[in-house]
């Protein structure tokens, strides 16, 4: 990042991607725009237009945080959610049925009923409570020992009422579950409710008996203590009770969370009582709370008033938040201020100076940093929290990797593909991400104002060419590139043998030229041409190359073996040796080599297009070079952008190596996006393992039962309870019975049956392949999420038009 906010592209082989001129000099600044640019269609309002809310209503609207997958933006509780909250009937039986029975039992033992009383005296008479086994002190006799038993009986069928009835466990679901200040509101009720049955002489007019609790603990310190008179301390007695009443309060304070609150509220009279004024976190969002929390009071006021002037719109704001997490980190805070108020809302513009897309076509929510691809179905197997609420995808399931299976007309490129490939460019323009798209042939992805860079294939008129090394200097990685692309998908060949032989030929290459061979030259040493090893030889004469020599050495004597692996790799090479991809992967041509490399650098929007029809193998072969390529340049996860890879047609791109590499993206803050048409376009064999790299997995309408049966085995199986309800004939007895039954049965022509319901709990698949096969609607899927940190949502079926 330079001095004046503005980030450059290097990296792409001297072709950095278009850049606003910066001030030169220490010029002013140009001039701010009047107002900030609009997409030709917006999914969220963010001002500017009849209908839509206005930029600063659009950031105060609250974003709670809830379940994977729902959109935030506005998100409400379904009226459902709240309406179970209240008691159920099983948790009323279980609140209820232990009270009364404790009560039954307490009654009886109150009236003598029970003879545990006599049992109880017998075996402990009250000289047992003196230490030195003498008689009892003068004036206590079995009274006191009688006081203690009580108690002791009342605290154990209390403890046992609420084990039986689960009481904490519900204490915590309907008051521990509220927001503050009435969870401790709740709580506080509570505890003086209790507090009354244990001091009723503390609260007047109550008019009930104390429980057996205060009168047990002063028998038996009374008892402990030998027959002397502690309890004529008046110190002693109100540090007893005091110690009581802590007892009784203590599990109340803990539910209602009565140190957490009042830590929070003691921090927030503190920030309200200083001289800032009202406590930035109670500003909205549109004032920019947390940049007056660290004192950049000036930098706030600035972005305040281009958002009230309409200078600014949501991908300015989410540049400006995260140059200002950037910022914090590194402890540049000074720096921000003073780009913030030279450039305001242009500052930390994207290299390309572009602001906003020409034209949106899915709704977006850049603070929550979500895009919407439909509504939840209100199903009987979907929480209540997913009813009615929308879908919606964001970089924290991009990052575990998505997998989508459909055919060929479902909608994974216009309810997905396009959506995503949407929202990352908005998180680019934003300085959050850098992605790469590959689209299917003949179908391009967006418009190319779109994207900083556009790569295609076979086009004379291309401007960038695909770098097939990567501008990597390591001649194993390149060749751990190449092996990938090229034999990846056979059985036939290792990726190890065949990078061991790529090895063998780039490295001398590389030692002799500082530099890799283009692919016609490459293939010229695989498969051994005379030509070209002499004049490879011969330039690693010198002493400096002995050991680059016998690498050739070795290369040459394993090409003249039958089973050489050199022939099947030259073989490959030859799809894209074709005159149609003549001067492109480093070939000479006129368009400039493109690095994927450069994604770890900066915040690049690229679109790969595949050649068009008559081609296809050599697609593949590219859509693997470039899977493996985004694989190992994005090792380094510190980066402080996310990077994303899309492929519109993920058809024989899976391999074995590519799916432990998507395994490890998710520690690299990377993920990709695979559509598939059918999982048989993957060998069988890695079926298992790729449903298990990714976190999300996606089956659109239309899917065969053994694509579903895939997907089945993924989600695995839930508890569910059923109700199987059998009607047996009733055959009477008596005469009267009989007659009665056969009238009924004259007059409705049924047999006289009665209901035998079973309820049991089994296990089922959560979704079935055959219901993926034919129960869901088109223009809907059944969409499972996992985050970077875990947290898992269930398949659910989501109506991708709603």
């Amino acid at each position: 990042m330079d001095s004046d906010g503005t980030q450059d592209a290097r990296g792409t082989h001297a072709n950095p991607v278009p850049r606003p001129a910066g001030p030169p000099g220490g010029a002013s600044v140009p001039p701010r725009p009047a107002r900030a640019p609009r997409p030709v269609e917006q999914g969220a309002p963010q001002g500017g237009g009849s209908g839509r809310a206005s930029l600063g209503e659009w950031l105060n609207e609250p974003r709670p945080d809830t379940r994977p997958g729902i959109w935030r933006y506005g998100y409400r509780l379904p009226k459902g959610a709240q309406a179970a909250e209240r008691l159920s009937p099983v948790t009323v039986v279980g609140l209820l049925v232990p009270l009364v029975v404790g009560l039954f039992l307490w009654s009886l033992w109150r009236r003598g009923a029970m003879p545990y009383e006599s049992v109880l005296l017998r075996l402990f008479t009250p000289e047992d409570w003196w230490w030195g086994g003498t008689a009892s002190p003068k004036g206590w006799e079995g009274s006191a020992a009688i006081l203690v038993y009580n108690g002791a009986f009342f605290l154990v069928l209390l403890y046992g009422m609420g084990r039986l009835g689960s009481w904490p466990d519900i204490a915590r679901h309907f008051v521990g579950r509220r927001s503050q200040p009435s969870r401790a509101l709740f709580a506080a009720l509570g505890a003086l409710l209790t507090l009354s049955f244990v001091f009723p002489d503390a609260f007047p007019g109550v008019g009930w008996d104390a429980l057996p609790l205060v009168d047990a603990v002063v028998a038996l310190v009374a008892l402990i203590s030998g027959g002397f008179d502690v309890f004529g301390s008046t110190v002693f007695k109100v540090g007893l009770y005091t110690v009581i009443a802590l007892l009784v309060v203590w599990p109340f304070a803990r539910i209602g969370g009565w140190w957490a609150y009042a830590k929070e509220r003691l921090a927030a009279r503190k920030a309200a009582a200083g001289p800032t004024g009202p406590a930035p976190a109670d500003r909205p969002r549109d004032q920019w709370p947390d940049l007056r929390e660290a004192g950049q009071y000036e930098a706030a006021e600035v972005l305040t008033a281009e958002v009230a002037g309409g200078r600014m719109n949501d991908v300015d704001c989410a540049r400006v938040e995260h140059a200002w997490t950037l910022s914090r980190r590194d402890g540049q805070l000074a720096r921000f201020r003073d780009t913030v108020l030279r450039q305001g809302a242009t500052a930390w513009v994207h290299p390309s100076g572009a602001r906003d897309l020409s034209r949106r076509t899915a709704p977006h929510d850049l603070v929550a940093g979500q895009v919407r691809i439909g509504r939840w179905v209100e199903a009987e197997r979907a929480p209540l929290v997913y009813h009615g609420a929308g879908a919606a995808l964001g970089p924290d399931v991009l990052g575990t990797s998505l997998l989508a299976v459909g055919p060929s007309g479902a909608g994974k490129t216009r309810h997905l593909i396009e959506p995503v490939t949407e929202a990352l460019a908005l998180r680019a323009l934003a300085g959050q991400c850098a992605f790469v798209t590959v689209s299917a042939p003949g179908t391009p992805l967006a418009a190319d104002s779109a994207f900083d860079v556009v790569v295609r294939i076979g086009d004379r008129d291309s401007v960038h060419d695909l770098d097939p090394y990567a501008d990597s200097d390591d001649p194993d990685e390149a060749a751990s590139f190449l092996a990938e692309a090229l034999v990846g998908d056979l059985d036939t060949v290792g990726t190890d043998s065949a990078a061991t032989a790529l090895a063998q030929v780039l490295g001398p290459y590389w030692a002799a030229y500082g530099r890799f061979p283009a692919l016609p030259a490459l293939r010229e040493l695989l498969e051994s041409e005379p030509a070209a090893l002499s004049a490879l030889r011969e330039a690693l004469a010198g002493d400096g190359h002995a050991v680059m020599r016998r690498e050739l050495d070795v290369r040459i004597r394993q090409a003249a073996s039958p089973t050489d692996v050199g022939r099947v790799l030259a073989d490959r090479l030859a799809l894209l040796n074709r005159p149609v991809f003549d001067g492109f992967f480093g070939g000479g041509g006129t368009a400039r080599p493109f690095s994927l490399r450069s994604l770890a650098e900066h915040p690049l929007r690229v679109r790969v297009d595949l050649p068009e029809h008559g081609h296809e193998e050599a697609a593949r072969l590219i859509t693997r070079l470039v899977l493996a390529q985004f694989c190992a340049v994005v090792r380094d996860g510190q980066r402080p952008h996310f990077a994303c890879l899309v492929l519109d047609d993920a058809t024989g791109t899976v391999t074995a190596g590519s799916v432990r590499r998507i395994q490890r993206l998710r520690t690299q803050n990377a993920g990709v996006v695979l559509a598939l048409r059918t999982i048989g376009d993957v060998p069988e064999a890695l079926h298992g393992p790729l449903y298990g790299a990714v976190g999300c997995r996606m089956a659109f309408s239309g899917v065969t039962t053994w694509d579903g049966s895939r997907f089945a085995q993924a989600w695995g199986t839930a508890w569910v309870e059923t109700r199987d309800v059998a009607k047996h004939t009733v055959f009477a007895d008596q005469p009267m019975t009989r007659a009665i039954h056969a009238l009924r049965k004259l007059v409705t022509g049924k047999a006289v049956t009665t209901d035998a319901v079973t309820v049991r709990t089994v296990e089922r698949e959560r979704w079935s392949a055959s219901e993926l096969a034919h129960e869901v609607p088109p223009g809907h899927a059944v969409l499972s999420l996992t985050t970077v940190d875990g947290e898992h949502a269930p398949p659910l079926l989501v109506n991708l038009r709603g």
